[in-house]
């Protein structure tokens, strides 16, 4: 099965006259469409919210698209604080779910009002110290160690993990935030990443909703809301079959009528924090092949770099490519497909097979649209990419400009030597 744009070549033939490449192109219909479904998927549970993942996508144009659809901000620093706050995301739009914490983000999500998770039982006297009290609403991390098999195969290792609470910690977080002052309690957990099956986010569920009875009846605890987190995944090669958000939500709902319910807690709230599920398949980065090397192997280089997308580099992740205008041609030529890093791992696709590539071919890295952009980084002197947005009405938006070289030496404090240089090259 043969992944698909959701831009033509013609479009991008248009856009490149005034962005070039290499740029990250985002879906407006795409992200609005997943939007609308994933409420409708949990629109049975009356407290329902998604906060979205900011890590996965800071660019405040496409968070205030999911905005609109009552989505939140889950943010893990000060500085996705500070955007948040910036496009009027505050109180318990917020979630803040960090590790390591510093004291002045825990300052900044409490003066926020954010809903503030903490993540290891050592941080509630380092909360209690940094903002001078325990909040009355308050969420814990947890973290069943050992190894979580979904289905199929797929399996993760959160004992592994340097994430959340044991089982025993948690209790006695319950009980020692309970005798601080707090009232309304949620719990968190992330066991599993990038699923590509409608049966995790329910088998999550299940076990959390077991452990929320169990917290609420010896604890007394109320426990106001449950947050599945991430871990719903997208189809990075062609051969998967997408998440249906709907039937997840069903299965979820499945759970909380034969656990929660009959335990009197039919009123607890669902909240998720998607990310990659919510932008990732609606991204793609445009770039053009600019040269061809035939050595040992055959190698086409592209006009973008790890820098653009770094996790095939980081971790050999899979990213589907599709060589515009030659989509029904035969795939019988063998590429790795590289960027200009003085890094050999600097490769988008390795022995992938492809069409034949021509210099000046407009090539389109699928399912960018989160940790793409996001993940980048100033290696080798390389700037950031512009990122455009295509408009539902076919129009394109620049939504965040390519970095210039004088972003790159403005945090330098001998700034003056870059304007020099430029004003040398000008003579």
């Amino acid at each position: 099965m043969e992944k698909k744009t959701f831009v033509t070549k013609e479009q991008l033939e248009e856009i490149i006259k005034t962005y070039p490449t290499p740029f990250h192109l985002y879906d407006e219909k795409g992200i609005r469409e997943n939007a609308k479904a994933m409420k409708e998927a949990f629109s049975w549970n009356k407290g329902f919210k998604e906060y979205f993942a900011v890590k996965a996508n800071a660019n405040p144009f496409l968070i205030n698209l999911l905005r609109e659809y009552g989505f939140g901000c889950d943010c893990s620093s000060y500085t996705e604080l500070m955007l948040s706050e910036a496009i009027g995301c505050v109180g318990e739009d917020i979630m803040f779910s960090s590790n390591d914490t510093p004291t002045e983000d825990f300052q900044y999500a409490a003066q926020l009002g954010a809903t503030i998770n903490l993540d290891d039982i050592t941080h509630i006297d380092f909360l209690e110290k940094a903002i001078g009290k325990i909040p009355e609403r308050i969420s814990c991390r947890f973290n069943p160690g050992g190894i979580f098999e979904v289905c199929n195969g797929i399996m993760d290792n959160p004992g592994d993990a340097k994430y959340g609470m044991t089982e025993e910690q948690i209790f006695d977080a319950f009980r020692i935030l309970k005798e601080k002052g707090s009232k309304e309690f949620g719990i968190h957990a992330f066991l599993a990443s990038n699923t590509v099956t409608n049966e995790y986010y329910p088998m999550l569920a299940k076990k959390l909703f077991e452990l929320a009875v169990r917290l609420e009846k010896e604890t007394g605890a109320k426990i106001c809301f449950i947050n599945l987190s991430g871990g719903v995944g997208i189809p990075y090669t062609p051969d998967q079959e997408p998440n249906d958000i709907r039937a997840i939500g069903e299965g979820v709902h499945r759970v909380y009528d034969e656990v929660l319910v009959p335990a009197g807690m039919g009123d607890v709230a669902i909240y998720s924090e998607l990310g990659r599920f919510m932008m990732g398949p609606y991204g793609c980065l445009v770039t053009t092949a600019i040269h061809e090397k035939h050595t040992h192997k055959d190698y086409i280089g592209l006009d973008a770099c790890a820098v653009n997308l770094m996790r095939p580099a980081m971790y050999g992740a899979y990213h589907h490519i599709t060589v515009m205008g030659k989509e029904n041609l035969p795939l019988d030529h063998k590429y790795d497909v590289t960027g200009s890093l003085c890094e050999n791992n600097d490769k988008f696709a390795v022995d992938r097979m492809l069409p034949e590539i021509q210099k000046g071919d407009i090539l389109v890295i699928h399912d960018t649209g989160a940790h793409g952009f996001a993940m980048g980084y100033n290696y080798n002197g390389k700037l950031k990419s512009a990122e455009l947005l295509l408009k539902e009405d076919g129009s394109v938006q620049l939504i965040r400009r390519a970095e210039k070289p004088s972003d790159y030496f403005a945090t330098f404090d001998c700034f003056d030597f870059y304007e020099k240089l430029v004003e040398k090259q000008n003579k």
